[in-house]
């Protein structure tokens, strides 16, 4: 039972290829397409989740997503253009999608109820405007 137990602490043996087979470049750039995606993939759901946020939080996050989307910065290697490039993606067709999401200016939020004036407004005869059950019944008192 000693011998079982002093193996399980025991270092595996490791050939260098071995260790090095999965930080070649191949696997590197494979890591790095799927980080471009993500990054990708969570802008749009951002951009797209956040469209009508009427909090602080998600007005933020909406126009993060759009600055980014919409921008043609090609310096910094994760922009926008250059993740489409990379993925094989179309750059302005994502953006023809996105566009009816685009916010308009924000909605003004009401402090008071609004109120209506009844000035012009004439009141509805008999029987009309509602319907056939109220009208049989005030006809019936």
């Amino acid at each position: 039972m000693a011998d079982n137990t002093a193996k399980l602490f025991e270092p595996d043996a490791l050939m260098p290829e071995q260790y090095f087979a999965g930080l070649g470049k191949e696997a590197g750039a494979a890591n790095e397409r799927g980080l471009m995606l993500a990054i990708l993939r969570d802008a749009v759901e951002c951009y797209q989740k956040y469209a009508l946020a009427r909090d602080p939080q998600g007005e933020d996050l909406h126009r993060d997503a759009a600055e980014w989307i919409f921008s043609n910065d090609r310096e910094w290697p994760f922009s926008f253009e250059n993740i489409c490039d990379v993925l094989g993606v179309s750059a302005e067709y994502v953006r023809v999608g996105l566009a009816p999401l685009q916010r308009r200016s924000p909605r003004k939020i009401r402090k008071s109820p609004r109120i209506v004036g009844l000035a012009g407004r004439r009141p509805a005869s008999h029987g009309e405007g509602r319907n056939s059950e109220e009208a049989a019944m005030e006809a019936a008192v």
